[in-house]
């Protein structure tokens, strides 16, 4: 029987195109498991988009002569074109600058001060002396009160963990200009976190499953619990639907709760759009559904600890009760599956230091399947992990085009050349059925570290078929066989076999060159499907239209098996799957890649 799985995937702030540090935490863990869970029967909903509110926006908005809104347009354009590049096959992508992400933000909030998890509070803002501009606590970088860390951000310490206030912090200076903030008082509403220790620790207790790192950061999390602002002064971003707020220009809701909002917001506009307005609720109030939800390490604090509260505040369920919000009981993740940082030369992807390579440069140089191997094979699954050109071009020589693209080539190529047809197996071997037994006992092992996110092994494992099957052609030596066609035909459609079943197991991986595999051993139609860019019109407000990323993924061919192939399918000579790259690349880069000076 299928299960229902959501796939909810951090949303990309659109402040600047995105660097293959960002897809390597929120993107490809995501698609992986997503095809994956497609190809094993189950029904997948994949939704995220472009976070665009927030002072941030209107910053780089004001760098570049726009307004915030063209600016949140030109980005959430780019970010959708490089997510579709890669082959990130949402059910949709979208943004939360729409009037359906307004309301069901506003719906929210408002279950949530009825249950009385909102409070109203007086606090210091931080303030640019000389614009006058309200800083966000992200933006203001001090000395952590904690742990004396020198770098903190005005809302959390990323190297102890702990929630801060930017009028805590030593030293603080604006990320902006350099200058020293001024704090004001100002009034604002906060979540009532402390209201939610004994629930969500309770519920944490219960997350046995989940990775050991984001766990015990969360847990953490739990001891120390402070009420947090989910509101601030500025003029960009979703009103606030309460008396006395929401005629007020300059206070909106943090970007910071709305966004995580989204996930429910994209899930509500995606059944919107296919014409049935309850069908969200098949991955969101059915208990036997999974979510998952997928970013990088900086953001547990939101998807372990923030977001599982708004869902108690809205379902009544933290500690101070309450009844059920407008949209049912919800459920709470089912895992939080948080990545490391992919880094280079030791340091954080960066644009502002010069450390960056954009998700747009990469895809028109090496296209999108060699990113997403080396991202599942070597990425920071478990640990930041150091992205390097010798690395990156090791492994698509010697795995993607010497081992993986070899094998097709040469399978494809004897069968083609001495049958035109893939061969009846006429005179099989012991040799021959061990093969064909390892590559069918590799949908187990493979599914079962897919499930549970572990996509380093399962890569790997999938490979280790590829491995297999390339030194049982060399043990065979089908091209010595001319005597013996019966035979060197066994040997070839044994081959054919497995070359099959791999780009099966490594389709959740290499989508774009699967689809490949599968029509050079004659196949026709959609075998992994990929995304498309739509324009659409806003459902709410008609006078604004945007791209979305939708697909037709119920069409693939593609299922997580082995299926006997088609004896005497004609099969030409096939054309290189993978090309070798130079290897002077992996000393220098290429040139476009800007590369932090040593």
């Amino acid at each position: 029987m299928s299960a229902s799985v959501l796939t909810a995937v951090a949303w990309p702030y659109a402040n600047g195109p995105r660097h293959i540090g960002h897809v390597s935490g929120f993107g490809v863990p995501s698609d992986v498991f997503s095809r994956y869970q497609r190809m094993a029967g189950n029904q997948v909903l994949m939704v995220s988009g472009t976070d665009e509110h927030g002072t941030p926006i209107s910053v780089q908005a004001e760098n570049e002569g726009l307004t915030t809104r063209q600016l949140a347009d030109k980005y959430n354009r780019v970010i959708t074109e490089d997510l579709q590049g890669l082959g990130l096959s949402y059910d949709l992508f979208t943004r939360t600058t729409t009037g359906n992400h307004y309301k069901v933000v506003q719906d929210l909030f408002l279950a949530l001060h009825r249950n009385g998890y909102v409070l109203p509070k007086t606090t210091t803002g931080a303030i640019s002396p000389s614009t006058g501009r309200t800083l966000p606590d992200r933006y203001i970088e001090g000395t952590c009160p904690i742990c004396g860390y020198d770098g903190a951000r005005g809302d959390q310490c990323d190297n102890c963990g702990n929630q801060l206030d930017p009028a805590e912090l030593r030293n603080p200076v604006s990320r902006i200009n350099g200058e020293k903030p001024e704090f004001v008082e100002t009034e604002h509403l906060f979540l009532d976190l402390p209201s939610f220790t004994e629930s969500l620790g309770k519920w944490l207790s219960t997350r046995d499953g989940w990775r050991p790192n984001v766990l015990k950061f969360a847990q953490n999390l739990v001891e120390d619990m402070r009420p947090r602002a989910i509101s601030r002064d500025l003029d960009w971003g979703v009103p606030i639907p309460l008396d006395g707020w929401r005629d007020q220009p300059m206070k909106r809701f943090y970007v910071w709760f709305d966004a995580v909002i989204g996930y429910l917001s994209a899930s509500v506009e995606w059944a919107r759009r296919t014409g049935d307005p309850d069908a969200w609720k098949k991955w969101w109030t059915d208990p036997s559904a999974q979510g998952y939800y997928f970013m990088g390490k900086d953001n547990i604090t939101f998807h372990a600890q923030i977001w599982p509260t708004l869902l108690m505040g809205h379902n009544g369920q933290g500690d101070k009760g309450g009844t059920t919000g407008p949209f049912g009981e919800l459920n709470l993740p089912g895992e939080v599956v948080s990545s490391e940082f992919l880094t280079m030369s030791g340091s954080k992807f960066s644009t502002s230091r010069g450390t960056v390579i954009y998700v747009r440069d990469f895809l028109r140089e090496f296209g999108p399947d060699t990113l997403r191997y080396f991202i599942s094979v070597a990425g920071p699954e478990n640990q930041d992990t150091d992205f390097t050109w010798d690395e990156f071009v090791r492994r698509t020589n010697f795995e993607l085009a010497n081992e993986w693209g070899n094998l097709v080539n040469r399978s494809i190529s004897m069968a083609a050349k001495n049958n035109g047809a893939v061969p009846a197996p006429t005179a099989p071997a012991p040799a021959d059925e061990e093969l064909k037994a390892q590559a069918r006992a590799a949908f187990d092992t493979v599914g079962a570290h897919l499930r549970s996110s572990r996509f380093k092994l399962a890569s790997q494992e999938a490979m280790r078929v590829v491995s297999a099957a390339n030194k049982y052609l060399s043990d065979q030596e089908p091209w010595k066989l001319k005597e013996d066609p019966d035979r060197r035909d066994a040997v070839l459609h044994t081959a054919l076999q497995v070359v099959s079943d791999a780009n099966t197991l490594l389709t959740p991986f290499l989508p774009h060159s699967a689809q490949k595999v599968h029509e050079l051993l004659g196949g026709t139609g959609v075998w992994a499907a990929q995304p498309e860019i739509r324009e659409v019109d806003d459902l709410d407000e008609p006078s604004m239209s945007y791209p979305v990323l939708m697909g037709e993924y119920a069409a693939e061919q593609a299922k997580w098996e082995s299926a006997d192939i088609e004896v005497g399918r004609p099969l030409d000579k096939p054309k290189p799957l993978f090309a070798k790259l130079d290897a002077e690349l992996g000393e220098t880069g290429p040139e476009w890649a800007p590369i932090q000076p040593s």
